[in-house]
């Protein structure tokens, strides 16, 4: 089933505001539906767009989309992702670029948040940032081949280049200031991950982060060989918490694609597992801030109430984690009046368990004066680097995509949206502490509203290159999900930006002058997700040089 495209007031409000200021820089504009809009412009307006699009229409960085359509228009696409939230509108700004050699100037001087996508489409595309600020590499390793970019049509997914032996980019520091390795792995950290503080006595005085050290390829694999409902079984294993958000995030951008009209229920049911996993996660985040500030009887306390929840996951879909509950146009399980009835008496429950946990946690004072006025992250500097959520809400910005873009059934349901102004690290743990009680009252509405009807679209079709984006509220933040569909129920490109990818980066703010001791809570307090590290770093002292040892190099007896 196929639903018309109808302009919102938001986008109506865009359209003119575009048409007022930029009028001569717009090459053409194209509404996608649901308050979804794509502008084209011309390379050298690009910077001129991004300046007016934050300080008169109030956007806010996404991501960057980075596509190679050269079998389409013959041009590499670069695509500029803004969210208006005021207005309700996510905002694409593509522009195309030469597909011989395609460049296009930087952005990052204007929203920091855009340094991590421009490094990414340099290193998977080819596209070259002119004037970008960092000339390192972000995801590949630093020996990987000049002139080789794994998303380009014509790389296969399947080869694996052979890695040469340059040197690791190693920052200038002065003489009193010491690199102190954290991770890949540490006692305080729940993933593997490397950071490198700079320390000057015992103050932090700066910060470099390297991570994507196992990049899976899952988006390669996606436009390669997978089918549009396979895909959602991959995007599931995107994070070890939140899939289903990844999962339900690519299925809706399918959909807005296609103009696939979902069913009323499977909307339902959708954002019931969704709240389901925001409350596990919060949870599991709770006890692991508890352990990390020494209070272990909070840890323990956080996962036992955590428990039943996985539980209840399990009784609705089959699994505690990776449901494999969705299928483009709707879902593959329905819940009774039985789970139904179980799932409100457990919320009872859980609800009053909580409210004693929280009680005890924040009378200890042990613990709210290691957390508050540490890690500061200034509403400014949370804008630029379009950190989102508990993140972006524990610094005063209201920022929800379930409210500023609403998708599935959130439109029927009320709820607050909790925001705090001290910008520390006790404003993000209230921020968490405040939804889960939020996500309580939205599920018991949910299940009181549930309609009947179908669960799964019927003939749903996905013509060929149509693009289709989305955004859901994981219980880190804002997920976004891009797809150009292609031949053979197979996407074309599918791009996938996950909220820690937005966070990490305004760690160099939150981290900067900070008591050594004060960094391990604060890079948790981001709810950080990794990949996996599979390779290892070795430092030279003596001469100040840091660089890489296989495996087989260390099964062979490397020797320093």
């Amino acid at each position: 089933m196929r639903s018309n495209i109808i302009l919102g007031r938001g986008d109506l409000e865009v359209i003119e505001m575009l048409n007022k200021y930029l009028i001569d820089k717009i090459v053409g504009i194209r509404n996608v539906g649901d308050g979804k809009l794509i502008i084209d412009v011309k390379p050298n307006n690009l910077v001129d767009v991004v300046n007016v699009v934050t300080d008169k229409l109030g956007g806010i960085f996404v991501t960057i989309v980075g596509n190679d359509a050269r079998s389409i228009d013959n041009s590499f696409h670069n695509i500029y992702v803004f969210s208006l939230d005021s207005l309700k509108t996510y905002l694409l700004i593509r522009v195309k670029l030469d597909p011989e050699s395609p460049k296009i100037n930087s952005i990052t001087h204007i929203v920091k948040g855009a340094d991590w996508g421009e490094r990414e489409v340099r290193d998977l595309l080819g596209i070259n940032m002119v004037n970008h600020p960092d000339p390192r590499r972000l995801i590949l390793p630093d020996g990987w081949p000049e002139g080789i970019n794994p998303l380009k049509k014509e790389f296969a997914h399947s080869i694996r280049p052979e890695l040469n032996n340059s040197e690791c980019y190693v920052p200038l520091r002065s003489d009193d200031v010491v690199a102190l390795p954290y991770g890949p792995y540490h006692p305080l950290l729940h993933e593997p991950e490397y950071f490198e503080l700079h320390i000057k006595g015992e103050t932090v005085v700066g910060v470099e982060y390297r991570g994507f050290h196992v990049h899976r390829g899952i988006e390669k694999l996606g436009e390669s060989r997978l089918t549009y409902n396979q895909v959602p079984f991959v995007a599931e294993r995107i994070c070890g918490i939140c899939g289903f958000v990844h999962n339900v995030c690519y299925c809706q951008a399918i959909e807005n694609a296609a103009k696939i009209e979902v069913p009323e229920r499977a909307h339902y049911i959708r954002s019931i597992i969704l709240e389901i996993e925001r409350l596990h996660s919060h949870l599991l985040w709770l006890g692991v801030a508890c352990h990390i500030l020494g209070f272990d009887t909070g840890f323990m306390h956080a996962w036992r109430i955590r428990e039943p929840i996985m539980n209840l996951a399990e009784a609705l879909t089959g699994n505690r984690k990776n449901y494999g509950l969705n299928l483009v146009g709707g879902v593959r399980r329905d819940i009774n009046k039985d789970s139904s009835a179980r799932i409100s008496k457990l919320l009872k429950d859980i609800k009053h368990e909580y409210d004693r946990f929280i009680s005890s946690l924040t009378a200890v004072k042990e613990v709210i004066r290691r957390l508050e006025g540490s890690g500061l992250l200034p509403k400014p500097e949370a804008i630029s680097y379009g950190v989102v959520g508990p993140v972006a809400r524990g610094s005063a910005l209201k920022r929800d995509v379930r409210v500023d873009h609403p998708y599935a059934a959130y439109k029927d349901v009320s709820f607050k949206v909790p925001t705090y102004s001290e910008c520390d690290n006790m404003s993000r743990l209230m921020v968490r502490v405040d939804e889960v009680y939020e996500s309580i009252s939205i599920i018991e509405q949910l299940i009181d509203r549930l309609p009947g009807g179908s669960i799964l679209a019927e003939n749903a079709e996905v013509p060929e290159y149509r693009e289709g984006f989305s955004g859901i509220e994981a219980p880190r933040g804002e997920d976004f999900h891009y797809v150009l569909t292609g031949r053979f129920s197979k996407v074309y490109r599918w791009r996938v930006r996950a909220p820690t990818y937005n966070n990490i980066p305004a760690l160099k703010v939150m981290l900067h002058e900070v008591p050594l001791s004060d960094a391990p809570l604060t890079i948790a307090s981001i709810d950080p997700c990794f990949s996996c590290t599979d390779r290892l770093l070795v430092f030279d002292v003596d001469k100040g040089k840091k660089f890489k040892v296989s495996y087989k190099a260390l099964a062979s007896g490397w020797k320093p």
